[in-house]
């Protein structure tokens, strides 16, 4: 039963009867009746008060009393000041856990839509680990992913390696000449890492050649162009480019030891991809693409042979796709890639997860798409989010100041297992459990802080703080779960039942405020996949892991001597538990069976 669209129905039904006005119930309002408020809906009449020439309060009551006459659903209101909070009868609400009960862990699920959506994530580049940042747009880019499959979407989940252009070249190069052949086995480093550790080398290097030149008395930003670090990596891309031997099977073996690092990395950290592209397989058909705009006027060319858009009349300026000498930009491999992901998989929509850094590039290049007649070119999104920083400020790659993401999920596991043995939740643990169980709680703890906040805002990382058992993180979720586990378990194991009972029993205020949340569930799926926003989600599943353990502290469950309070408190026990692993799982977060 849809509660909502019964009162939204009844509310216009009630205003036309009443004013002589249509007012179509879709374009109503209706929102959750705030917790210190008597009710389980709120309709409010302000913005009607003007059209129907009548107080916020007299409408308020005159649809108040239609509600009551109209549906049979509707056991009372009240009125504060213009908002019309309306009452759902007991009965309803247990019809409702008898429903949602039986869709189970299907409650937040949508049926298929036929429509098509692209996510990609991840975009890592190969001369450096993934650090704090990538784990970000990892756990972002998968979760809304998820949440979109629970929407009915058909989703492909995909991932553009970076592993072409400039940057590589400064770790190529700085390997060519500090590397010794080192490797990851002679070394002991983790292939990524030690493609890293040459991408720093290379920036150290470089920066005491730009001050021995300004000391000679040439210019800083001169000194940066000439400087010979710069102009040999340059020299090495353009040498790269027309497939150089030597260069390319230093590039190829460098970027399959990143390749084995990401892998090891992605698996740690719980996500996946449908496919995988490579910038250095896109790059050319970008080119080709950009020559074919070049002839039908939609780039042009300047007198040094670099290649153009002009986006003036979009409200931007001129901007280079491809540069004097021939050589692509970051945005001709963008252009390619577009193309290609449409052709493999025909999208109605395509979400770019990226860092605001980007914004103005997303913006150019869904512009050219346009202009190119690109028919998926108004499903283009760039899902913009923001920076993350910690206590000790922002992150720089090429100076070797970031957190490494392999480091900081050790860090997590290690703080996780210090917290649980002070706190004593693993008696009866094996070790390889116990193992499982610090992973499950370090790594849902980072993925729980980080998606936690909206999208869009910064956001300053304090692991300390998510790894808390209590408060808005993840392991107090973790143990919500847990514990509604042991509930289960102990009335399996007295042979109890777990099914409601047959009659219609009464709930009480706060198993009425359960089953209403639990209601709600859906249309926070929606939400969160309409705004691309899993913090949507992650404050839900905080709000139901509190509200039941408030539930658990007010009501005995199992001690219940009514057999039929005791089934229905058990029944909804179990669902609440269903609900937390089901939008857990939308977060990309596991939950254990036991702490």
């Amino acid at each position: 039963m849809d509660l909502e669209i019964l009162i939204k129905n009844s509310i216009s039904k009630a205003i036309l009867t009443n004013f002589r006005v249509k007012v179509e119930a879709n374009i109503l309002l209706l929102q959750p009746t705030k917790s210190e408020f008597l009710g389980n809906f709120t309709f409010v009449t302000f913005s009607l008060a003007k059209e129907l020439k009548q107080s916020p309060m007299n409408i308020a009551k005159t649809i108040g009393d239609s509600l009551l006459e109209d549906l049979n659903i509707v056991d009372s209101f009240n009125i504060v000041q213009g908002f019309l909070n309306v009452s759902i009868k007991n009965s309803v609400w247990f019809e409702e856990l008898a429903r949602i009960a039986e869709l189970g862990e299907k409650l937040g699920n949508s049926p298929a839509n036929g429509i098509k959506i692209m996510v990609e994530y991840a975009s890592p580049n190969t001369n450096k680990p993934l650090h704090l940042g990538h784990l970000r747009n990892n756990f972002l880019g998968f979760s809304v992913a998820e949440i979109l499959k629970a929407n009915g979407y058909d989703v492909q989940k995909t991932n553009i390696i970076n592993n072409r252009g400039i940057h590589i070249c400064k770790s190529m190069l700085a390997y060519q000449l500090y590397g010794n052949n080192e490797t990851p086995e002679s070394s002991g480093i983790k292939g990524d890492h030690l493609v890293g550790k040459y991408y720093v080398k290379f920036d150290q290097e470089y920066k005491l050649e730009i001050k021995a030149l300004v000391e000679k008395g040439i210019g800083e930003e001169e000194a940066k162009k000439q400087a010979p670090m710069i102009m040999k990596a340059q020299k090495m891309l353009l040498d790269w480019e027309n497939g150089e031997p030597t260069i390319m099977a230093l590039w190829t073996k460098m970027n399959e030891w990143v390749y084995a690092g990401f892998d090891q990395t992605f698996k740690k950290m719980g996500v996946n991809f449908d496919t995988i592209y490579y910038e250095s397989n896109m790059y050319l058909d970008g080119k080709k693409t950009v020559e074919d705009g070049l002839k039908s006027g939609v780039f042009f060319q300047k007198p040094d042979s670099s290649v153009w858009v002009d986006l003036t009349d979009e409200g931007l300026d001129q901007k280079l796709v491809l540069r004097s000498d021939g050589t692509s930009v970051y945005i001709t491999q963008d252009i390619g890639l577009a193309d290609k992901k449409y052709e493999d998989f025909p999208m109605q929509k395509s979400v770019y997860v990226v860092g605001n850094e980007q914004d103005y590039h997303f913006d150019v290049l869904f512009k050219i798409m346009k202009k190119l007649g690109r028919p998926y070119a108004d499903g283009l999104y760039h899902l913009s989010y923001g920076m993350v920083d910690l206590p000790s400020g922002k992150m720089k790659s090429r100076e070797g100041t970031v957190v490494d993401a392999d480091e900081l999920i050790e860090e997590m596991e290690a703080t996780a297992k210090a917290k649980t043995l002070e706190l004593g939740k693993i008696d009866g643990f094996t070790e390889t459990e116990a193992n499982e169980l610090y992973e499950t709680l370090g790594l849902g703890a980072l993925k729980y802080f980080l998606l936690k906040v909206d999208p869009k805002k910064r956001m300053l990382f304090n692991p300390a703080e998510s790894i808390e058992f209590q408060g808005n993180t993840g392991p107090f979720i973790q143990y919500t779960y847990a514990r509604i586990k042991a509930i289960l378990r102990k009335a399996e194991k007295s042979d109890f039942e777990i099914a409601l009972p047959k009659n219609t029993i009464e709930l009480l205020p706060i198993e009425i405020e359960l089953v209403n949340l639990l209601y709600q569930y859906p249309s926070k799926v929606k939400e969160a996949g309409s705004n691309y926003s899993p913090s949507t989600i992650a404050q839900f599943v905080y709000d139901l892991a509190k509200l039941f353990n408030s539930f658990y502290a007010e009501l005995s469950i199992l001690g219940e001597e009514n057999l039929e309070k005791k089934q229905a408190r058990v029944v909804l026990a179990k669902v609440v538990g269903e609900t937390i692993r089901h939008a857990t799982g939308l977060l990309g977060i596991k939950v254990p069976e036991r702490m």
